[in-house]
């Protein structure tokens, strides 16, 4: 096999291969068994590597990364990155799903500044660490994408989950996913004029804990497809946008 990854006449077509994070439970877990449904090879992350293991078991078509990934230490996001490279040599779709867990009840005038920076470092440099150390592989690709989960928290405009929404509250997770929305913006700017697409997607309020549903949380299997739509785009589709179930936000 060229180092390019294209097959030679005797060689088979290598499958689309697809890493996504934070893939242990919920949203993650189900993109990832959507794609895996579309026939594209699913590399399945974690903090902990034996729960990778645990939900590849659950998804027919994916595998684990055999190491754990903390997003927020660049250490465990290299180690991961070189893993991958020896192991698959290629990556197509990188979909950064891994992200800190809001705090509701937060306001800005009150906010914990570890607690937000904490979260800063997972939600907005976790996934910009990912990025920088999956692009080389990405690069490789001939029809590379990313897709950077984020949320109308970050939205001016949401009339859902926009900033005067909720009075300031979960401040530490509207500015991360704000920041997560300029990130993918100028990075777009930046691989405008090469295959790479780059998009961000808002899958909803998803039912990843029990009782959410109850509390007006769609089910996983209804937030998902507009992260596989976003993984999916033809060569030609958006760039730089902000979705949500393949509708343009504004943000």
């Amino acid at each position: 096999m060229p180092p390019n990854g294209e097959p030679t006449e005797t060689s088979p077509p290598v499958p689309t291969t697809a890493l996504v994070t934070g893939a242990a439970r919920g949203i993650g877990e189900e993109v990832a068994r959507q794609l895996a449904r579309l026939g594209i090879r699913v590399v399945v992350t974690a903090r902990d590597a034996g729960d990778a293991s645990a939900a590849a078991a659950r998804i027919e078509g994916a595998e684990a990364l055999p190491v754990g990934v903390d997003i927020s230490d660049q250490d465990s996001v290299d180690t991961a990155a070189r893993t991958f490279a020896d192991r698959w040599g290629q990556l197509d779709i990188l979909i950064n799903n891994a992200a800190s867990s809001p705090d509701r009840t937060e306001t800005p005038s009150r906010a914990d500044l570890t607690r937000a920076s904490a979260a800063l470092q997972v939600t907005l440099f976790g996934t910009w660490r990912m990025t920088q150390a999956f692009l080389p592989l990405l690069r490789r690709s001939r029809h590379p994408r990313i897709v950077n989960v984020s949320s109308g928290a970050g939205s001016h405009t949401d009339p859902q989950f926009g900033f005067p929404v909720f009075g300031g509250a979960a401040a530490s997770h509207a500015v991360s996913k704000a920041a997560l929305n300029a990130l993918t913006a100028v990075l777009a700017a930046e691989l405008s004029d090469t295959p790479v697409v780059v998009n961000a997607v808002c899958p909803g309020v998803t039912a990843t804990e029990p009782g959410a549903e109850d509390l007006g949380a769609r089910p996983v299997e209804e937030s998902a497809p507009g992260v596989v739509w976003a993984a999916t785009l033809p060569d030609d589709g958006p760039r730089g946008g902000f979705f949500r179930d393949a509708q343009p936000l504004g943000w």
